[in-house]
């Protein structure tokens, strides 16, 4: 049972525990740090959510994280605007940004149900290439499909991700959906 005199300590454990990956026992690492040991990382932290918050939006084009109406990505004129890669989170745009390999533009699809056809279409204007970059599953394929269906008079090539065995992992090890995949998808040496 909580105690009601630590209220705002138990708020704050509630608060962590309540963000992705973070468990019971490390929301409550994390609170009695702040409380007891950091409360300079403490005003950091917040005064940083704050900040993020306040000034975080969509980019009107893409749906990427942006502080302005268009987002970093949109606004550089030397990304390659014949490709688009469909992405299911902003975070994917992060990951994929990593490689420092693809220099095409995005767009974030969130959620099937709130798909807007109009604004994907607007966002593929100039484009010949759509790839789709979702992790492999049965409702991706299905999504795939539908918004492959839906687009068919634009006369786009549809790429999607290479999927298979990752490097340096045995073959009993791999999901037989992703080892599956792999021995389909396979490639001439």
């Amino acid at each position: 049972m909580k105690s009601k005199e630590l209220a705002p300590f138990n708020n704050l454990v509630d608060a962590f525990a309540a963000m992705p990956g973070i468990g019971e026992k490390s929301a409550l690492k994390l609170a009695y740090h702040i409380v007891s040991e950091g409360s300079y990382d403490g005003m950091k932290l917040s005064h940083a959510i704050e900040q993020a918050v306040e000034s975080i939006q969509r980019c009107r084009k893409c749906n990427n994280l942006s502080q302005d109406e268009l987002c970093h990505i949109c606004s550089d004129e030397l990304r390659d605007r014949t490709k688009l890669c469909l992405v299911e989170s902003a975070k994917d745009i992060l990951t994929i940004e990593k490689l420092g390999q693809y220099k095409g533009l995005y767009y974030v699809l969130s959620d099937i149900d709130t798909f807007d056809l109009v604004h994907l279409r607007d966002a593929l204007k100039g484009v010949n290439e759509l790839i789709f970059a979702f992790a492999p599953s049965i409702a991706s394929d299905t999504m795939m499909l539908y918004i492959e269906s839906q687009l068919e008079d634009m006369n786009l090539q549809f790429t999607k991700i290479a999927q298979g065995v990752p490097t340096g992992i045995s073959l009993d090890s791999v999901d037989t959906l992703s080892l599956a995949r792999a021995i389909e998808d396979r490639v001439s040496i």
